[in-house]
C-alpha cells in the first residue's frame, strides 16, 4: 500500500483490526480471526467469493429471518472444528475449508439444498486434491470423529473435489 497503513473505523471512530467485518447499516461485526480452535479461524467459515462477488453479508445478524444468531453460529462451527475437523488435521496436516457457513441467500445461490447443515454453521467441505485423498480423510472421518454427513463431491467428476463433512444439530 505504499506506505500508507489501512486503518478501519467502527460507527463509533474507534479504529477495530481490518480483518473485523462491519457494515453501519446491518450493524453486523465479527472477528474474522476469533479462534474456533487451536487451527481453525471464524473467517475460514465465513469466506466465500461468491457471497463477494454478489455483495451478500455472510453473517447471521444480516439475515435474521434466517433464524441463527453469531453467538449460535460460533458455538456450531466450534464444535464442528474440535469435534470433527481438528482431530482430522492431527491425521493429516493442513485441513483447508472451501465452504463453511452460508446464509440461506449464499447457499441458494451456491445451489446448496435448502435443508443444508451449512446453514446452522454444522457442515464445512474440505479441499481434496485427488481421490484417493478423499478416501483417505474419509475413511479417518469415519474412525476418529463424530461425523453425520460425509460424502465426496463432486460424484462421478473428475473435476476438483472436496469432502464434505458435518455434525448432528445438538
Amino acid at each position: 500500500m505504499s506506505g500508507k497503513e489501512l486503518r478501519i473505523r467502527n460507527q463509533s471512530g474507534a479504529e477495530q483490526s481490518p480483518f473485523y467485518i462491519y457494515s453501519e447499516t446491518m450493524q453486523t461485526t465479527m472477528n474474522y480471526e476469533q479462534r474456533l480452535s487451536p487451527h481453525f479461524t471464524l473467517g475460514e467459515f465465513l469466506r466465500s467469493g461468491t457471497a463477494i462477488r454478489h455483495n451478500i453479508r455472510n453473517v447471521p445478524s444480516a439475515h435474521p429471518q434466517d433464524g441463527l444468531t453469531n453467538d449460535e453460529l460460533i458455538a456450531n462451527l466450534t464444535r464442528l472444528c474440535t469435534e470433527v475437523l481438528e482431530p482430522l488435521r492431527r491425521r493429516v496436516g493442513r485441513v483447508t475449508i472451501t465452504s463453511g457457513y452460508r446464509c440461506k441467500e449464499l447457499n441458494a445461490r451456491v445451489g446448496g439444498v435448502p435443508k443444508s447443515h451449512h446453514l446452522q454453521g454444522l457442515a464445512a467441505d474440505i479441499y481434496v486434491s485427488s481421490t484417493a485423498m478423499a478416501e483417505r480423510y474419509a475413511q479417518l472421518l469415519r474412525l476418529y470423529t463424530p461425523c453425520d454427513e460425509l460424502i465426496i463431491e463432486p460424484v462421478g467428476d473428475r473435476r476438483k473435489r472436496w469432502v464434505h463433512v458435518s455434525v448432528k444439530q445438538k
